[in-house]
């Protein structure tokens, strides 16, 4: 129905900089929001940031990213990027897209929302 297609993982040395894409395709009667989550080995996957795509681009971030890491739309399409400077090695983790999506057959219905997943890009921060 819909992928999401990631990309720019890696491994980077402390204090560098990634960027991350990811760009949701398919089925989509429109996108409602989308983010970053990540998941470290023997930890829960987490919030990174999200953004609104349908209330003028509301942001969320973790406290742990605060300051070093930005989410932004790209070009008004279902895309977005995530910058991620200042790394440290604590953000070493995969990294997983999610989109929040009305699909086609759903805006036929009831208009619900579900949730869609990437399939993870590592981010490696080490020196």
């Amino acid at each position: 129905q819909v992928e999401l297609v990631e990309s720019g993982g890696g491994l980077v040395q402390p204090g560098g900089s990634l960027r991350l894409s990811c760009a949701a395709s398919g089925s989509i009667y429109s996108v409602n929001g989308m983010g970053w989550y990540r998941q470290a080995p023997g930890k829960q996957r987490e919030l990174v940031a999200v953004v609104s795509l349908v209330d003028g681009g509301t942001t969320n971030y973790a406290d742990s990213v605060k300051g070093r890491f930005t989410i932004s739309r790209v070009n008004g399409k279902n895309t977005v990027s995530l910058q991620m400077n200042s790394l440290k090695p604590e953000d070493t983790a995969v990294y997983y897209c999610n989109a929040v999506v009305i699909t086609l057959a759903a805006a036929m219905g009831l208009m619900r929302e579900k949730d869609f997943w990437g399939q993870g890009t590592q981010v490696t921060v080490s020196s």
